[in-house]
């Protein structure tokens, strides 16, 4: 079925088959989960598959109990078996909003130590068992200060590697108004943990005229190549109920010292564009595939930034006109269940994706849509064969 909706075309198929149930078990596979009533709730899912064919996954703990705002505590996991089964294998203490990544030998996680601290990335050359310890700038102290993130993309490109990230600090401590979009990056044979290797270009900061006064907050960047083989910086927009969603494409200079920004060309509709979304290009497509929290009509004049009940494959050959190829995970009700913060991966004909999920279990289920107590595994089989519907 096809239909096009302010500009984005859709293209909608049956969801996949039990990925929607209302039961107390939630779709997929369950690598972790907390329950709310311990006051900590699951945040930022990454994945990453090593060499030797094993999966590792992170999640942080955010909420009222958790530590966040002082030390914050990120878990470990492995499975052996392409996501059937899962083990924790360890817990650091200090990583926050943090994104896995394997690099010339050595598996990596960068992000912040804290809610809004430092910039930080460590190593691990034992497979995620052991972490160093990123103290100083010779150890994986990039940055000091406050700034936000998301488990995000690396992307490689003119030699270098390149990570989006938000400054935080503004003349405001108001959410969305603090945030500063910019990208930091470092040669591809470079020392990661030496603060030295990284470059940051400046900031740019929150406006509160852009979208003729509706636009509230942009944050959780995507690196990614353009099809020119530009570095852009695709952010997520908070806006208000009622507008159409969409995202800001934030331009690298080819140098990687400069981001710019026309607000009158550089504002894309995006299926999802006001939740966090993970882009990635796919070679044999030659094509761009995202996950998102796509918005059916019904809640259309609802919040966009709080409908997470949906997650949808999407695709574009461009970056700007994006095709929504399905709901591949979905909930009816809006108010306690959601999948969201997906990060995921291309794994031959398939992508494989974790989920920050809120949904029922024997202690009356999530906190609320947002305060997830699942960390779930998925799959989604011969994606490219979506192309053809």
């Amino acid at each position: 079925m096809k239909a096009k909706i302010n500009g984005l075309i859709l293209v909608l198929s049956v969801a996949l088959p039990a990925l929607a149930q209302e039961t107390a078990k939630p779709p997929g596979v369950v690598v972790n989960h907390i329950g709310k009533e311990t006051g900590r709730y699951i945040g930022s899912p990454s994945l990453c598959v090593l060499p030797n064919g094993t999966y590792i996954a992170t999640h942080d703990e955010f909420g009222p109990r958790s530590s966040e705002f002082r030390s914050a505590q990120t878990l470990v996991f492995q499975s052996k078996d392409k996501g059937m089964t899962w083990e924790k294998i360890t817990q650091i203490d200090g990583q926050f909003w943090s994104n896995l990544f394997f690099h010339r030998g050595s598996l990596y996680l960068m992000g912040t130590n804290k809610h809004h601290g430092n910039l930080i990335i460590r190593k691990s050359d034992d497979d995620g068992y052991t972490w160093t310890i990123p103290y100083l700038k010779s150890n994986g102290l990039i940055l000091e200060g406050e700034y936000h993130t998301a488990p995000m993309p690396m992307v490689y490109q003119n030699g270098r590697i390149w990570r989006a990230v938000e400054y935080a600090t503004a003349p405001t401590s108001e959410w969305g108004k603090r945030y500063s979009a910019m990208v930091v990056s470092a040669p591809v044979d470079a020392d990661l943990l030496d603060a030295e290797s990284w470059q940051k270009t400046n900031y740019l900061s929150f406006n509160s005229d852009y979208l003729n006064g509706n636009f509230r907050a942009w944050l959780e960047g995507n690196a990614v190549v353009d099809p020119d083989g530009n570095v852009v910086d695709i952010l997520r927009v908070d806006i208000p109920a009622g507008i159409e969603e969409q995202a800001a494409v934030v331009r690298i200079s080819q140098d990687g010292k400069t981001a710019s920004f026309d607000p009158d060309r550089d504002f894309i509709q995006l299926p999802g564009g006001s939740k966090k979304f993970t882009i990635r290009y796919d070679e044999r497509s030659k094509r761009y595939w995202m996950l998102t929290n796509y918005i059916s009509p019904e809640y259309k004049e609802r919040h966009p930034a709080g409908v997470r009940n949906k997650q949808a494959l999407c695709s574009s050959s461009d970056l700007r006109e994006w095709m929504v190829h399905q709901v591949v995970l979905d909930h009816p009700d809006v108010e306690k269940h959601g999948f969201q913060y997906v990060d995921w991966l291309f794994e031959g004909d398939d992508i494989i994706f974790l989920s920050r999920t809120a949904y029922d279990d024997d202690s009356e289920g999530a906190n609320n849509n947002h305060d997830a107590n699942f960390l779930t595994f998925h799959r989604i089989v011969n994606f490219r064969n979506l192309l053809k519907k």
